[in-house]
């Protein structure tokens, strides 16, 4: 996801410094002519704004506070504006938030009296961050959304304000927590027609023009050979990960149980999905339940 958000963002002509634990994603970039460095923290000294895309709380809250991280060095940083695009729990992106906030600029700059973050994770997969058509949920002052916003369209074709602190990190839980739901009741009416006697691409085009069409049905169909493009025509590969949708189930049984919300379908989910990471299927497309758990047929 972020690699291609690089992408994005050189194609619309920022100057880019980039920094990444994986040694072949930074020689690819530097090959390319954008600049690299070792650790987050010497990220913070070439920049006015911090976008960073990580896969868990734990990895956000060591890039922004830990050893080298961002706000290394506390009460003076560069960046005035810190963009965090991962899936987190709002909780999390309260905290970082706060200690962003309590900060100093070293530069100041325009009504930037002190640097701001805000909560901007995305929607649409690794394909539409290759295309430029995320969909950023933002939580955060709103004067700083509306500063961000020409950077967030560079790389997106929708911004949503979400509200204050954490607001777009609840808005993503919320909304894969949709995604899960659908695409488990989209495999599992498509393995229930084929055991019924009817085609998944028959099915699947009485789903999208009744009251069954949802994005798993129309834009990432589950069923091999019914869409060409999607991770179910190529075997599940690519795509976003059945480990991620564990590890988002279970932010969004977290945050549940925090408010004291009933979560029956989270808890269904999160049982389905820790069963296809501990069968070996983590690293393969989400929508794989089709076929390894409701055992689905391809579409010959």
């Amino acid at each position: 996801m972020g690699s291609r958000m690089v992408n994005n963002l050189v194609k619309a002509g920022y100057k880019v410094t980039v920094h990444d634990i994986n040694r072949d994603v930074m020689k690819m970039f530097t090959e390319m002519g954008v600049s690299a460095r070792e650790t987050p923290y010497e990220v913070a000294q070439d920049s006015q704004v911090v976008i960073t895309m990580l896969p868990s709380s734990s990895h956000v809250m060591d890039v922004y506070t830990g050893t080298n991280g961002l706000l290394l060095g506390g009460n003076a940083i560069r960046p005035a504006l810190l963009i965090d695009s991962s899936t987190i729990d709002p909780q999390t992106t309260r905290k970082i938030s706060l200690a962003v906030s309590n900060c100093n600029l070293k530069e100041k700059r325009d009504n930037w009296k002190r640097p701001v973050m805000l909560d901007a994770p995305v929607s649409g997969g690794v394909l539409a961050a290759e295309a430029g058509t995320l969909t950023f949920m933002v939580g955060g002052p709103e004067d700083a959304y509306v500063a961000a916003r020409p950077i967030l369209q560079s790389m997106g074709r929708t911004s949503i304000y979400c509200g204050g602190s954490g607001n777009g990190s609840a808005a993503k839980i919320c909304n894969n927590l949709a995604m899960a739901v659908s695409m488990l009741g989209t495999s599992e009416a498509l393995a229930l027609g084929q055991s019924l006697g009817i085609s998944a691409s028959t099915l699947t085009e009485v789903l999208n023009t009744s009251s069954g069409r949802c994005w798993s049905s129309d834009a990432y169909n589950p069923v091999p050979g019914v869409m060409k493009g999607v991770p179910s025509s190529r075997d599940y590969n690519g795509g976003f990960a059945s480990k991620l949708m564990a590890k988002d189930l279970n932010l969004a049984a977290a945050s549940a149980e925090e408010v004291g919300h009933k979560n029956p379908l989270i808890s269904k989910a999160q049982e389905i999905y820790k069963k296809m990471c501990e069968e070996g299927h983590e690293t393969k497309d989400f929508s794989c339940v089709f076929r390894h758990f409701y055992n689905g047929k391809d579409e010959v």
